[in-house]
């Protein structure tokens, strides 16, 4: 199986060759936690999430790196008004980081909801502060940067004038973004209206501050992923993920600031995911086509006419191929939430199916696991994969009419073929199996709870937790080795 992956600098699917054989160094932009993760992040982390399962199941060995921004920035304009992190300390009356512990556990809350495995490293943009310093001080070194009233920027037509290529990744010409570009610092620090900043001078307002050569002042925005990147992955690695928002300007800088370091081009392969939108349109606070994760899950909101597992969510958003516009709407889920459950019942009753080695079945299993895997293969191809997980689907409902036949050998190999590409690959979860195990922690809370009401010998407590579960059917028996309980 060879692997292809879209390549958003070369701008077409090429042959997969990581740089050591065997294994992939795989950096993915994180999120900036000042305030709680949106649908469209989650699509952009849930590709990659899938990304990271499918090399994993193809056999690589994956250094995953996902970083959390945690400094704040300012905006082109300079505004220490316009820095994210400011404004919501100010709302909340919360410290900074008070801010990014609130809503860096909401992130990794909403993203256990949706089953997403964690990184192999999740570094943070103020624990690499030196890392960034000592950047700067290199580009400094080299030329391509510039100290200006304690704040340092890169110099882009310097890097243009050694023949390297700023916009490279974008495809924007140079020339015509200075052209077009108006120069929107105030202090007109910059040379150019395209340079950007490595380090920024804090000024009296700002709250989130460090020392460094050139004063007191934070990194800037695209410096992070660079000191993170080539720390944990070094300073060439093999694929570098995240949203198509940050394609420009976040990502040609961090071209350009590998290249002007190191000599080398920081990443082999680009990877982009694709808009989320919902009902048609782009989601938007000021438009109120807005809705958060748990809002989707719990049913709390005006545009779902109910509330959707998040093994469900997840399965729709893979239906959409990563590079593609994903729309969700009521429709789209009510139709995820059918396939979903038609493909949970087609494994339950691949379990109970007696197989036949006598006569021949019309289905050839090597062929349709070289469909799946050509899928896979094929720039992670989800919804091809899924159509050809549903094929298996079909046959087994055959199985189970009694209209195909299928050998002991085979049998074993469709299911552990198909369980693998649908919990490992595609990362759904058995929402019944899911259940029972809660059931089971619930019932294990109310019989911890009864046993020490028993202790403490509160045994009118004791007896209502008993007969309450009894009359729903739960019968709690005491035994020597503890109590249990019969579903009856």
């Amino acid at each position: 199986m060879q692997l292809k992956i879209y390549n958003s600098l070369a701008g077409e699917k090429e042959i997969f060759k990581p740089i050591l054989e065997g294994n992939v160094g795989m950096y993915v932009c994180g999120p900036t936690v000042y305030s709680n993760v949106h649908l469209g992040n989650v699509r952009t982390f849930l590709s990659f999430d899938f990304i990271y399962r499918s090399l994993t199941h193809l056999g690589y060995k994956v250094r995953y790196v996902r970083n959390i921004t945690d400094a704040g920035h300012l905006t082109d304009d300079g505004d220490v008004n316009n820095d994210r992190f400011v404004k919501q300390t100010r709302l909340e009356k919360l410290e900074p980081m008070e801010i990014v512990q609130k809503y860096t556990v909401d992130f990794h809350k909403v993203l256990d909801m949706f089953n997403l495995l964690p990184p192999n490293i999740e570094p943070t943009a103020t624990g690499h502060i030196v890392e960034q310093i000592e950047l700067t001080q290199k580009l400094i070194e080299t030329g391509f940067a510039y100290e200006s009233n304690g704040s340092v920027y890169f110099d882009v037509l310097e890097y243009n004038a050694r023949g390297l290529n700023y916009g490279e990744l974008s495809k924007r010409n140079i020339e015509e973004l200075f052209a077009n570009t108006r120069d929107l610092d105030g202090q007109g620090e910059k040379k150019n209206p395209q340079d950007f900043a490595l380090w920024k001078k804090a000024s009296p307002a700002h709250i989130m501050r460090w020392n460094s050569p050139w004063g007191e002042g934070f990194p800037g925005w695209h410096l992070e992923c660079t000191a993170m990147s080539t720390k944990y992955l070094g300073e060439t690695f093999d694929i570098h993920g995240g949203g198509m928002d940050l394609k420009f300007p976040h990502h040609e800088c961090e071209i350009a600031q590998g290249k002007a370091c190191n000599g080398a081009s920081p990443v082999n392969y680009w990877m982009h995911a694709n808009m989320l939108t919902m009902n048609s349109q782009r989601m938007s606070k000021s438009t109120g086509n807005y809705i958060l994760p748990m809002q989707l899950v719990s049913g709390e909101n005006d545009f779902f006419e109910k509330s959707f597992h998040p093994a469900i969510v997840r399965f729709c958003f893979l239906q959409a191929h990563y590079r593609s516009v994903l729309d969700i709407s009521n429709d789209a889920m009510l139709a995820s939430e059918k396939g979903f459950s038609r493909l949970m019942e087609a494994l339950k009753i691949l379990n109970l199916i007696t197989p036949n080695d006598e006569k021949q079945s019309g289905f050839s299993l090597e062929d349709w696991k070289t469909k799946c895997y050509d899928a896979l293969t094929d720039d992670f191809n989800s919804p091809v994969l899924i159509a050809h997980l549903f094929e298996a689907v079909k046959f087994i409902f055959a199985l189970k009419d009694e209209k195909e036949t299928i050998s002991a050998k085979n049998l074993e190999d469709l299911k552990s073929t198909l369980n693998a590409f649908v919990f490992d690959v595609l990362g759904l979860q058995n929402i019944e199996e899911n259940n029972n195990e809660k059931l089971d922690q619930t019932l294990q809370v109310l019989i911890e709870l009864r046993n020490q009401a028993r202790k403490s010998k509160n045994f009118d407590l004791s007896d209502q937790i008993r007969d309450k579960l009894l009359a729903e059917g739960i019968e709690l028996k005491d035994g020597r080795e503890g109590t249990t309980y019969v579903l009856n």
